[in-house]
Parts: structure tokens; sequence; C-alpha cells
């Protein structure tokens, strides 16, 4: 019965990922510059109260910070597939790129007899016949069902009944009534596939790749280093960014282990890299594209209901660590804190008290 061999293809992408939060540690460094900023001659001691009142102030909030990376990604219809013929014979008709086959539809067509694409995760790799048991069995029976023919069980054993189904279906397209299925006469896929590119020709021998396809779902394809394996789980949610504005949100629907070759100039060597599909939630944003770079946005880690102060609150104290100098009235006071997430220009803190709503310097 069937198929085609397929062999996952891939084309070459560039990715980069771009962090756009500090990391927690980063907070060290941090201190430093925050700390030649506050006017003091050093670094204020906590925490003793002051008269002068700083240049600018903020409020503490109470929020839920991310901690998001952006990578690169294209949105296509994913990893394309080869097609090769298993049978023998002179390519007669092909379809056209960009074409959406379905079940029982013929792929391509040789010596005038279609090759029929149908639905399944088990490669085609023998006849079948009755006598034959099996997962393949199954599947083809399951398609007959699928494709209206009856009188048989689906139940994995190729038995009489399933041969005069075969023999039916072999009858409404033209082919000899054995009722047997010879190898490479179906092509199983998951589902319906789009024609990505045509590799033979019409009056070619068959025996070689025929053509290679993809899924008909648009998708969108990310590479990341290996060291960002943590935001590569099946199931994470994502924020896909669309050329020209919009946003669609997405989940990562699988990720594996890809080699890219190196360029061959001196000194290049291939890379390790993570690669992953990314579903989306609705296709309809996407208009009539049919490929275009995106941005993928990542969350690495999220702190809910926590309070926050800009990062420039932050002043290196003199005893040691971190604190924020809270404003009351006329007068202000240091408050040692601990700094945790860092997110778009705020940093998660704590420390006995501090809360909600309290107002804040910003040093110069």
């Amino acid at each position: 019965m069937t198929d085609t061999q397929t062999q996952p293809g891939r084309r070459r992408r560039h990715r980069s990922g771009r962090t756009v939060v500090l990391a927690a540690g980063a907070v060290v460094a941090l201190g430093a510059t925050v700390a030649a900023a506050t006017g003091f001659g050093g670094t204020p001691q906590s925490p003793a109260a002051t008269g002068a009142l700083p240049p600018a102030t903020a409020t503490v909030t109470r929020q839920t910070l991310l901690d998001t990376q952006t990578a690169d990604g294209e949105l296509g219809y994913g990893t394309t597939s080869t097609l090769v013929s298993r049978l023998q014979g002179t390519v007669t008709r092909l379809p056209e790129a960009g074409a959406v086959l379905r079940r029982g539809q013929a792929v391509y067509r040789l010596d005038d007899a279609p090759v029929v694409l149908m639905y399944g995760t088990v490669p085609a790799y023998r006849p079948l016949r009755p006598g034959t048991e099996g997962s393949d069995v199954r599947q083809l029976e399951q398609n007959l069902r699928a494709l209206g023919y009856t009188g048989f069980t689906v139940d994995g054993t190729y038995n009489a009944s399933t041969a005069s189904a075969v023999k039916k279906w072999q009858d409404k397209l033209g082919l000899p009534e054995t009722g047997m299925v010879e190898l490479g006469r179906v092509v199983f896929t998951p589902g319906e596939i789009r024609v990505d590119s045509l590799s033979a020709e019409v009056g070619e021998p068959a025996g070689q790749a025929v053509l290679t396809y993809t899924g008909t779902t648009r998708v969108v394809v990310v590479q990341l280093d290996v060291t960002d394996e943590r935001l590569a789980k099946k199931g994470s949610a994502v924020t896909v960014r669309l050329p020209g504005g919009g946003t669609v949100p997405g989940k990562v629907a699988r990720s594996y282990t890809v080699i890219e070759a190196g360029d061959g100039s001196p000194g290049s060597s291939a890379e390790t890299k993570i690669e992953m599909v990314v579903t989306l939630a609705d296709q309809k944003p996407l208009g009539t594209m049919t490929q275009a770079a995106v941005d993928v946005v990542f969350t690495a880690s999220e702190r809910e209901n926590v309070l926050t102060v800009p990062v420039a609150a932050l002043v290196a104290l003199r005893e040691g660590g971190y604190g924020v100098e809270v404003v009351e009235g006329s007068t202000t006071r240091y408050v040692a804190v601990e700094a945790g997430l860092f997110s778009d220009g705020r940093v998660e803190v704590s420390g006995d008290g501090l809360g909600e709503g309290m107002t804040v310097g910003i040093p110069r």
C-alpha cells in the first residue's frame, strides 16, 4: 500500500534571540550605576531620615512582572517533507505548487494511474493483501470507511471483506480490481497537504523525488540557542508579532534539535540549535501572508502580585545591599529592599515597611 517515503526537509534560517528584560542577576552591575547617580558622595546609610527631597518621585505599585525574551521567527507552512515514488513508471501528471490535496485525491499520476493520498501516521512499507494484519491495515480500513466504503470491519485484519472494499475503490479510480494495494499506490500523511515545490517533470521516469509538501496551516518556526532550551517547552504560550503591527497568541507545538552546518569559511563549524514549531490561535490576522519574518515573544518566568518600583529608584546602601528612598511629606527615609525580577524598566522589590502606594525618590 503505499506511500512514497517521506523525509523531513528544512530550510536554513538565521535566528537571533533578544532579551528584552534584565536578568535578576543584573542588579549587581546596576547597583554601582545607581549609587553613582544618587548624589550622596557615596552610598546612603539606611534607614536614617534626610531633609533633602529627591528631584523626582514614583509610586510603589503592585502588579505582575514578566521575564520575556524575543526571538526571530519565520511564518510559513512549517517544515517540508519529500515524497519519493515507490512505483515504477512515467510521470504523466503533477499538481501545481501551492495546491492543497485531501484524502482520496490523486497526488500525481504514473502511467496515467493515480497515486492516492490517505491519512495516517504509519508510512506504507509493504503491499497489503488478504492475510495481512497490522496497524497499516487498520489505517487503510479507516480511510476506506471515511471515503464511504462499507461491508468490512475496521480491525487491522485484511480479510475477504476488506479486499472486496478495496476492489470497489480500485474500480472507482480506474485501477485493476486486484483486491490488493501495491506498495506505492497510496501516500499516507497525517492530514491534508500543500504542495510546496515540484522535484520531477511530466514525462520523467518515476523512482525518484516527485515533490515536496507541507501542512496546510500556517505556523511559525523558531530557532534558539541551546542555552535557551528552557523556553522550548511543549505547550508554552507565546505572542507572535506580525509585520506592520498586530499580534497573535501562539503555543509551542513541538521542539527538536537541529545541526546547522558551517558556512565553509575558515574557522566556521556546525552549530546545535533548538528548533520549534509554534501553532497560532487564529489564522485570520495573517490575511494572505504565506511567508514573513516575525518576532516571537517567550515568557521565561512570571511574578504575580508583587511590589514594583522603577529601576532608577534603587540605590546601593552603605552597609550593603539595596534600598529605596521613601518620601513622606517633607522628609525621606531609606528602606532596605531585596530586588527580584526586572522587567520593562521596573523591578520587583520586597522589604519591611514597604507598601503599595508609597512614594519613592528617583535620584539624579
